[in-house]
């Protein structure tokens, strides 16, 4: 009992602090007194309340002590003394079972640095400078877990019917797993909607992948209220084709040409490679199919014999790297590759580069979260020449866009 009245709020010896010099807010600041004053009677108001309402509901219940712990807020450290209830059924909610802090303030800064890829380690050191106040990787790891929720809103949020373009595309990370650190991918699926504009529609964590695992993937994205994919532009993705046509059977499905063109030269040897390149422009950059399929006839004829898994590549995919020829410059240039994608993956190295491993996928998922924050800062436009684009869209693709567009 002297424990707490010693921390009672006294207004003379605030002001005779003052002027001795100590501040008004920070470690040991004169005003944490008055905070703790405040909140514990704001929570003896709250019990109060919960226990008038047990009762009325015909329950049996009562006050039974009190129980304390460390709160640290931008006046200062105090220990804060919260009420209990005999049934144990109270939650106070102004200042909550496991929470250790009551700043807003203090968690807002927490989470803008740990958006901004800062480690545990410097966002304490930063904190206490601010605010010369202690916290432990334990509280910061508490207060970056509150992105989970907003993470699991997020990745079940409803979609749009329609992305006229969908990207997917994967980065790789280290994740304890079963008591060893395994390496997962991390799909990201990047849509363009009716809008021009992009949106991350969802991420998703595998060991491997295969047509089970994007069969579940797109009835995901499905559920979520996706109706229809006009292209879906991929790179490689094992079992993807197969999937896709079991949920968006009208999808068209562009493999990648910069991730086939970058896969090529891994086996073309080093003096071979600038003279291949050259004749290997003439494919992609063909202005019809059909020239294209002669320009890789003559490749095939040269370097064939030299890098027979090349050809073959170029030759088994020809099919889903060649859809883009029958489009005009504007749909060519959005469709072509996935490199649409690498700007939010950029962001995630920006963020991730300090941290060799995950403890979980939680742990890597906010912080993904966070970088996709970042990045849809900069998506407030359409993308360039949309207007052209989403007009030819509707004439190649008749009668599939119509409900979607004004006009």
């Amino acid at each position: 009992m002297k424990e707490i009245e010693k921390e009672q709020f006294n207004f003379n010896d605030a002001v005779q602090d003052l002027l001795a010099g100590k501040n008004i807010n920070g470690k040991d600041g004169v005003l944490a007194p008055l905070v703790k004053q405040l909140v514990e009677a704001a929570l003896e108001a709250e019990l109060d309340s919960h226990i008038t309402q047990d009762v009325f509901a015909g329950n049996k219940n009562r006050k039974n002590g009190k129980t304390s712990k460390t709160i640290k807020s931008t006046s200062g450290t105090f220990e804060l003394n919260t009420p209990r209830d005999r049934t144990g059924s109270f939650e106070p909610q102004l200042v909550k079972k496991n929470q250790t802090t009551i700043s807003n303030e203090i968690e807002e800064k927490i989470l803008s640095m740990y958006g901004l890829g800062l480690s545990y380690r410097d966002i304490i050191k930063h904190i206490e400078e601010i605010y010369q106040i202690e916290l432990s990787t334990a509280t910061i790891s508490a207060i970056t877990d509150k992105i989970i929720d907003k993470v699991k809103a997020w990745q079940s949020r409803p979609l749009e019917a329609i992305y006229p373009f969908v990207w997917l595309d994967a980065i790789h990370y280290k994740i304890k797993d079963g008591g060893k650190y395994v390496t997962k991918a991390v799909y990201t699926v990047l849509g363009m909607g009716i809008d021009g504009k992009k949106d991350i529609l969802g991420l998703y964590l595998s060991q491997s992948e295969g047509a089970n695992f994007w069969l579940s993937v797109l009835t995901d994205l499905n559920n979520r209220g996706l109706e229809d994919i006009l292209i879906a532009s991929v790179d490689g993705l094992k079992g993807f084709p197969e999937a896709i046509k079991t949920i968006f059977p009208q999808t068209e499905v562009q493999l990648c040409i910069v991730h086939q063109i970058r896969n090529s030269l891994k086996y073309v040897a080093s003096k071979d490679q600038k003279e291949f390149m050259k004749d290997l422009k003439l494919v992609y950059q063909a202005a019809t199919k059909e020239l294209a399929e002669d320009e890789l006839l003559k490749l095939d004829e040269k370097w064939g014999k030299k890098y027979p898994i090349v050809l073959q590549s170029w030759q088994n995919k020809w099919e889903n790297l060649s859809y883009y020829f029958k489009y005009p410059t504007a749909i060519r240039k959005i469709m072509y590759t996935t490199n649409i994608i690498e700007s939010v993956h950029r962001q995630f190295r920006k963020l991730t580069k300090t941290k060799g491993a995950f403890p979980n996928e939680n742990s890597l998922l906010k912080l993904l979260y966070m970088g996709i924050q970042n990045a849809k800062e900069k998506w407030t436009q359409p993308v360039h020449n949309w207007s052209l684009t989403i007009s030819q869209l509707a004439i190649f693709f008749e009668g599939r866009l119509d409900d979607y567009l004004e006009l």
